[in-house]
């Protein structure tokens, strides 16, 4: 299956559209469904240094940033839309492009959850000059590209009454998702610098964990 990106109805409506809305609802049991955040929250604590501050790429509704607040890291979010109402109290919000973000420096950690998928590998490249220049520690959870998932998310979705925008959107991701050692690969991550591991969950994550060597 290869990897293919088409626009993504969400990212076309106002924050305020009842549809955005309810399909951010939906993102939200999506994301605990397949436990992407149980396993970021689980994967930061041992590798986050004392007084490393966490960037959340496509930062969303704040809810993984509650999170890692509630287990002790200090994280701000990156995103294009306003800060939610809802987002951590001590974080700081960055209403920004993340390919034009001019502040990585400041950030030796960063964190994507079902965000990198959106952008095309040249895009990723450029994303991955910064994060080399100034990132030690990157974690990403995204789709696992394989037909099988598109198959069983239009099987389960209607059981948690998934919109219209959900079921356009979710196909659209994992078509533009990863496999094997792709994203590192699109992000520039070379072996001589960097140690990564890729993995795969059976409920369709593909997940990454990249240390700068130091």
């Amino acid at each position: 299956m290869l990897r293919t990106l088409q626009p993504e109805l969400l990212d076309s409506l106002p924050p305020d559209d009842p549809e955005a809305q309810r399909s951010r609802r939906d993102l939200v049991l999506i994301n605990r469904i397949m436990g992407n955040h149980r396993w970021i929250v689980r994967t930061l604590p041992a590798l986050v240094r004392a007084g490393e501050r966490v960037l959340e790429l496509g930062a969303g509704t704040g809810e993984l940033g509650q999170r890692l607040a509630h287990h002790g890291l200090a994280s701000d979010g990156l995103d294009l839309s306003p800060r939610p109402q809802d987002a951590a109290p001590a974080s700081r919000w960055h209403q920004s492009n993340l390919l034009t973000f001019p502040d990585y420096a400041r950030y030796p950690v960063t964190v994507g959850n079902l965000i990198l998928h959106h952008f095309s590998n040249d895009q990723l490249h450029q994303l991955g000059a910064q994060l080399r220049a100034s990132s030690r520690l990157i974690v990403a959870c995204e789709p696992w590209r394989h037909r099988r998932f598109q198959i069983l998310f239009k099987t389960v979705a209607p059981l948690f009454g998934a919109s219209r925008v959900t079921l356009h959107d979710a196909s659209v991701s994992i078509a533009a998702g990863f496999c094997g050692g792709e994203l590192p690969a699109s992000l520039g991550l070379d072996d001589g610098n960097w140690d990564y591991r890729c993995h795969t969950t059976a409920l369709g994550a593909y997940r990454m964990v990249a240390i700068r060597r130091t």
